[in-house]
């Protein structure tokens, strides 16, 4: 394992690859970066990179379809030693809304992993719609329920409010923070369900709870629609729930989410991702979140890519923006 693999909880799915992999990896990201017109939302540049992906090495494409079959009991794939150079990164972007339009070399490694799995997808209302985003500290943002904190994140479903929330969010770390202590927390419902009692199951089945937007999603007109918690299989449900976000319409359902709360923390895992580490979580089962640390804004905080994801990208084309892969 190198030394910059993710540590904390163990998952299902952690596939860390040899230094021959890692070397196949860059050099078909180092062509997306010299592909014409080297910017990641451009359709001309994705064709490129869905071509490309299928040259990723046989045993990254192997585990990331065996996790799309069947995403475990954590919801979590973990990807390491993807060989990004710390010392080689620019200074960690501080503007708020941050995105990475460029076809850089991590960027580039990010799009060839999630069009292995699915559809990168953005949102118009989100960060200008950029495939690859910036996830950074921004100052004066520090207790904020965002990207840009860097307080306690409330465990979430990605985009819970919208129709059309992603199946996967994909986040790649380019640089730690400072101490090493900013975690991805991750609540798998999976391992939580079989311990939530059978009458609180009951009320997160029912339509008794809202989802707020934020507010640049409200500014486009977005309506906080009811809906249930649970969702799809009874023994193996869906969740739709933002702990910052969702409210219970009446006691007896902020009883049964505070209840759900409990349960998800009790199964909760931590993982610290260093440069090089990269996490699929599985948006549909499995809830995240990220725990405090401490920025110094000296151009070397915490820096992830993130991407988001989708399995059937046919079910959003009506809300797409022209031909692109943009939702409204």
């Amino acid at each position: 394992m190198s030394e910059n693999s993710a540590v904390g909880t163990e998952s299902d799915f952690r596939v860390v690859l040899s230094d021959a992999e890692r070397n196949e990896l860059a050099a078909i990201a180092r062509e997306l970066t010299q592909t014409p017109p080297a910017l990641v939302d451009d359709e001309k540049w994705l064709a490129v990179a869905y071509r490309l992906a299928a040259a990723v090495p046989i045993r990254v494409r192997q585990e990331l379809r065996r996790f799309q079959h069947d995403p475990g009991l954590d919801g979590v794939l973990l990807l390491s030693n993807l060989g990004l150079d710390d010392e080689s990164l620019p200074q960690t972007p501080t503007r708020r809304g941050s995105v990475e339009r460029d076809a850089t070399l991590p960027a580039a490694t990010q799009a060839l992993i999630a069009l292995c799995l699915g559809e990168m997808i953005a949102y118009q209302k989100e960060k200008d719609g950029a495939l690859v985003q910036n996830v950074v500290p921004v100052q004066g943002q520090e207790r904020t329920q965002s990207n840009a904190g860097s307080a306690d994140l409330e465990m979430h479903v990605e985009n819970a409010f919208h129709a059309h929330r992603p199946d996967y969010v994909m986040l790649m770390c380019l640089r730690s923070d400072h101490e090493n202590r900013a975690g991805l927390l991750t609540g798998p419902l999976r391992r939580a369900f079989p311990h939530i009692p059978v009458a609180v199951r009951e009320v997160l089945w029912q339509e008794r709870f809202e989802t707020e937007a934020p507010p640049s999603f409200v500014a486009s007109g977005a309506k906080n629609l009811r809906h249930a918690v649970f969702s799809g299989a009874s023994g193996d449900p869906n969740i739709l729930v933002d702990f910052n976000a969702t409210r219970p319409l009446d006691d007896e359902a902020r009883d049964a989410m505070d209840v759900l709360k409990e349960h998800l923390a009790a199964a909760a895992q931590t993982f610290v991702l260093g440069p090089g580490d990269l996490a699929v979580v599985d948006n549909r089962i499995t809830v995240h979140g990220r725990s405090e640390f401490v920025p110094r804004y000296d151009g070397r905080d915490r820096w992830l890519h993130r991407s988001f994801i989708h399995l059937d990208g046919r079910r959003s084309l009506g809300s797409r923006v022209g031909d692109s892969q943009v939702i409204a």
